[in-house]
């Protein structure tokens, strides 16, 4: 299948061109009008797809829920916002829920899906800090225990890959240390660390930061904390969620720009609320939450953000239009940054020949006009 458009992402900058698919790769590249074509685009941008590397569910489902078929109804549907890779992200539970959480992704990976590639689980908590735990359920976060961290992973059949942690409960840095020498992305997350524990946490091998700004030591000039740490260990990866709700639009550019084109990876940290009406409630980790107008999620006990509901091709649209974000910097943070970050980038986040024909079509208001995933043509 051959597709063109007088705007196609490559090298960092649009060009026309025509891009050849075969199976599930890009098998060319090729100057515009070059070949007849299956589908021309026009004006309309091409670019990588889109890989979300936290989130929680979709439509009432959750990760939590450890059903198969929720996890492929989620997989196949997630494409129409443009996202081709994902990683389901559980929440604090008991050692049960979150074993039989990790085994159902497993499953699923073993026996077959369509949609979007599951390449990997992001293990968010039970290891985190009670004071900065957000939505996590308090009364089933527990300190590091790198023995139990070893069973969910052989319960997960290896496909953690993303880890939170709030590293100034890990002792010795051991578990943060295991992590990272054995595969998995650690992030630094729902935590009070002050800045000099970060920075141990990085040399021990963490390195990332989970929803900055969110869940996190907040900075100040004199104790920079958490935050601090994410503007300025400018090697290390830092989750933003860009729903202008959980961090102002100026706080993105600010952070962005801060931290430059290389490091920063959007998310949606989107809850089982995402695609239902504003209004609708639901639980998440044992607590009840209420979808605002704005799209945003919170808990109707206390008011607080409990997560969002964002389409990232819509947070692509916020950071750059709103932000002020330059469209590169933004790309970036939801292609080649989380592949980078998970070590895909052998195959995944670039247009270039020999890689997964992950692939979306956006028209200027940024609506997705098609997704292919592995090749194959979806919405």
């Amino acid at each position: 299948m051959i597709i063109q458009s007088k705007r196609v992402w490559i090298a960092g900058q649009f060009m026309a061109a025509q891009i050849e698919m075969s199976g599930e790769k890009i098998v060319d590249v090729l100057e515009y009008d070059t070949k007849p074509v299956d589908v021309d685009y026009g004006n309309d941008r091409i670019v990588p797809g889109f890989i979300d590397i936290h989130t929680h569910g979709y439509k009432t489902w959750d990760t939590n829920d450890a059903t198969p078929e929720g996890l492929r109804t989620w997989m196949k549907e997630i494409v129409k916002e443009g996202v081709t890779g994902i990683c389901p992200t559980t929440i604090t539970q008991s050692h049960e829920v979150l074993s039989n959480a990790v085994k159902n992704v497993a499953n699923v990976v073993e026996e077959g899906y369509e949609g979007a590639e599951i390449l990997g689980i992001h293990f968010e908590g039970p290891y985190l800090d009670q004071k900065f735990k957000g939505a996590q359920p308090e009364q089933y976060c527990v300190t590091p225990n790198l023995e139990e961290f070893k069973q969910y992973q052989k319960d997960a059949k290896g496909l953690i890959k993303v880890i939170t942690v709030a590293a100034e409960h890990d002792k010795g840095y051991k578990l943060i240390e295991y992590a990272s020498q054995h595969g998995v992305l650690v992030s630094q997350g729902h935590s009070g660390a002050t800045y000099e524990e970060a920075r141990m946490a990085v040399a021990h091998g963490a390195m990332s930061m989970t929803h900055v700004f969110n869940g996190m030591s907040p900075f100040h000039h004199r104790a920079p904390g958490l935050v601090g740490a994410a503007f300025r260990m400018r090697d290390v990866y830092g989750e933003v969620i860009c729903d202008g709700n959980h961090s102002n639009v100026n706080s993105l550019n600010n952070y962005y720009m801060a931290k430059g084109r290389d490091h920063v990876i959007m998310i949606s940290d989107s809850l089982m609320a995402k695609g239902c009406p504003c209004g609708s409630k639901h639980i998440f980790g044992g607590n009840e939450i209420e979808v605002y107008p704005d799209g945003s999620a919170h808990l109707t006990s206390t008011k607080r953000l409990a997560g969002s509901t964002l389409r990232i091709n819509r947070g692509l649209q916020i950071v750059v239009e709103e932000a002020g974000v330059p469209f590169d910097y933004a790309l970036n943070s939801c292609t080649l940054n989380p592949a980078r970050a998970l070590k895909v980038d052998d195959r995944k986040g670039k247009l270039n020949v020999g890689y997964d024909a992950d692939i979306v079509v956006l028209n200027d208001q940024y609506d997705v006009v098609q997704t292919y995933a592995r090749g194959k043509a979806y919405l």
